[in-house]
């Protein structure tokens, strides 16, 4: 059986920037991004290490599935989207891991 993956976006958001990028995150990009990538789930947070750091999770039923959708045009549109809103005052990277247990 294949494991599960998760593509992770971490984002560093400015503290002038919080308050706008949490509304628009949870009640604009956030569910909208789980439904272009087909994902099973998906989550975000806030950082309790270091407050500018937000991460979200998007779960999929395979690796090979979230590794896919690194190349996915899925991805592509919302990169433009959230570069649209964002421009370069947030920065991010993004990561894929294999649900180990």
């Amino acid at each position: 059986m294949t494991a599960k993956g998760v593509f992770i976006v971490r984002a560093e958001v400015p503290e002038a920037d919080r308050a706008e990028f949490e509304d628009w995150y949870q009640n604009e990009h956030l569910g909208e991004a789980e439904k272009m990538f087909n994902a099973t789930g998906a989550w975000r947070g806030w950082s309790q290490v270091d407050s500018a750091i937000h991460m979200a999770f998007y779960e999929f039923a395979s690796v090979e599935a979230a590794v896919a959708i690194q190349e996915s045009a899925a991805l592509q549109t919302l990169i433009g989207k959230f570069d649209e809103a964002w421009g370069d005052r947030v920065s991010r990277t993004r990561e894929v891991i294999a649900v180990a247990g």
